[in-house]
């Protein structure tokens, strides 16, 4: 289902207690209806780090990060991830030396389609569909306001989208994206390093 969407907005959750927190974002979409964004998911397995994305139409849908560098993670990044749609395995590439924004862009590939995630800046991204000989594509901004309990994810898009482009956009919320912009590539080459000097020190 190809629809447009009202612009929405999803706000901050969390209940339980340590260790068993849960937290995130949540809202509803007039045309996909209950939308909840768990980042991350308890911790289940050792050297894990999962965010998902569920919730009315919405393939259910995680991104994770795998190796000893996850456990002092609070959310997965773009390294060594996998992210699925449903059962299906979403290709993930970039260019890790790209000198903007648009060459870091994070490309995917899912179900034939073709996807760019850009940030905009530290708290903002765009997801878009390329467009092809029988759709002409869409765009999903995700932006973060506020702090806090009153912080909020503004989501609005340009074209129409379907349950997959909607649930690919919202779930990089719950991930590090720091990567895809000038001075988070700069803390993330870092970082590498270190994580690889961790690992071959284990």
């Amino acid at each position: 289902m190809h629809t447009p969407i009202t612009p929405f907005a999803l706000h901050r959750w969390q209940e339980g207690k340590r260790p068993d927190v849960r937290s995130g974002w949540r809202g509803t979409s007039p045309e996909f209806g209950e939308i909840v964004l768990t980042c991350p998911l308890p911790r289940v397995v050792p050297e894990s780090v999962v965010s998902e994305a569920r919730g009315g139409l919405l393939p259910v849908t995680t991104f994770e990060s795998r190796g000893i560098h996850v456990e002092n993670l609070r959310l997965p990044t773009l390294n060594r991830a996998t992210l699925r749609v449903g059962d299906r395995h979403v290709h993930l590439a970039r260019n890790r030396i790209g000198a903007t924004l648009v060459q870091r862009a994070l490309q995917l590939r899912h179900a034939g389609d073709t996807y760019r995630l850009a940030a905009l800046d530290r708290r903002g991204y765009t997801l878009t569909r390329t467009a092809d000989a029988e759709d002409p594509g869409v765009t999903v901004t995700v932006r973060e306001s506020g702090r806090g309990r009153g912080a909020q994810l503004a989501v609005r898009a340009e074209g129409r989208a379907e349950g997959a482009d909607l649930a690919l956009a919202l779930v990089f919320a719950g991930v590090d994206r720091s990567a895809l912009t000038r001075v988070g590539a700069v803390r993330a080459g870092v970082r590498r390093v270190t994580e690889l000097w961790a690992e071959a020190s284990y």
